[in-house]
């Protein structure tokens, strides 16, 4: 990878239900990001954060998607920004935030471009307002993303020309049933935690990258709740059982070595829940693993 990589912070947290996310970007900062990335041989540029309206005081509003007004302003900025780097040849690094924010970086990254998505979770993020038991946007944004429900009506939701059956989730762990019934009957790739236990991270991830591959290449959205608590306890929604630590840097690397990745998104990244801000350091070296950072 030669072209520049253009940071970009979303500090939001209304998407989900606890507070602290929003300071997600600049824990990730604060593990030393960019020098990281420049030790790799590449060449970050910062352009800072979007400015986000605070939740306090705010009505969500309905209760099915709560925030969505406000979720429709920053995607549809962040739209923006992730297009125009992509235009000027750079790689967007978008840094949340909550998992909302992904409507905004898959809308930019599938404009005029043929590009899959490597989804590393523990959620399914598939829920529309129909089905969702929260009302938290940020388990809806894969389903928004790809129109499902009433995000189809929603021109700034859908991703353009994004194919379901370019879309995996990998390392799937914790889906409340209307997410079941909906990735049963849709031709995305489920991959779970059971499979990675059978067949191993790397098998599993390759066939993720095969589904996902081709045309212009991948977008890589990885919640940091992808990973076992105890590796990863910054996060707002822990689960047990999720990737150890060497897992997780041997799917990025495998998606490094065999998918070209166009756009990188790092979420749910909550320094209040931390420990030390592990949680923030580990972000900073998934992403140097799916940049490319190899061990020798």
């Amino acid at each position: 990878m030669n072209e520049p990589v253009r940071i970009l912070g979303v500090p939001t947290d209304y998407g989900a239900s606890r507070r602290g996310v929003d300071m997600g970007p600049s824990a990730i900062r604060y593990a030393e990001l960019g020098a990281a990335l420049r030790a790799m041989g590449l060449e970050p540029t910062d352009a800072g954060d979007l400015s986000v309206p605070r939740a306090e005081g705010r009505d969500p509003g309905r209760a099915d998607a709560k925030y969505l007004p406000v979720v429709e302003s920053v995607c549809t900025r962040l739209a923006d920004r992730v297009r125009e780097t992509l235009s000027a040849g750079g790689t967007p690094l978008v840094l949340g935030g909550d998992h909302s924010i992904a409507i905004g970086s898959l809308a930019g990254a599938t404009h005029d471009a043929d590009v899959g998505v490597l989804w590393f979770d523990a959620h399914g993020d598939f829920n529309t307002p129909t089905t969702t038991p929260s009302g938290n946007v940020h388990g809806m944004a894969l389903a928004a993303a790809l129109g499902r429900g009433e995000f189809g009506e929603l021109d700034w939701a859908r991703a353009p020309g994004l194919d379901p059956s370019r879309v995996a989730l990998v390392g799937v762990r914790d889906l409340d049933a209307g997410e079941q019934a909906a990735l049963r009957g849709s031709d995305v790739h489920a991959y779970t935690m059971s499979d990675i236990d059978d067949r191993g991270v790397t098998a599993v991830v390759a066939d993720a990258v095969d589904a996902a591959s081709g045309g212009d290449g991948v977008h890589v959205s990885l919640d940091l709740d992808w990973l076992e608590p105890t590796e990863a306890p910054g996060v707002g929604t822990p689960v047990r059982g999720g990737v150890t630590y060497r897992e997780a840097h041997a799917a990025l690397e495998r998606v490094a070595t065999d998918a070209t990745v166009r756009s990188l998104e790092l979420v749910e990244v909550n320094p209040i829940l931390d420990d030390h801000n592990a949680t923030g350091e580990l972000a900073v070296e998934l992403a140097a693993s799916a940049l490319g950072k190899r061990i020798l």
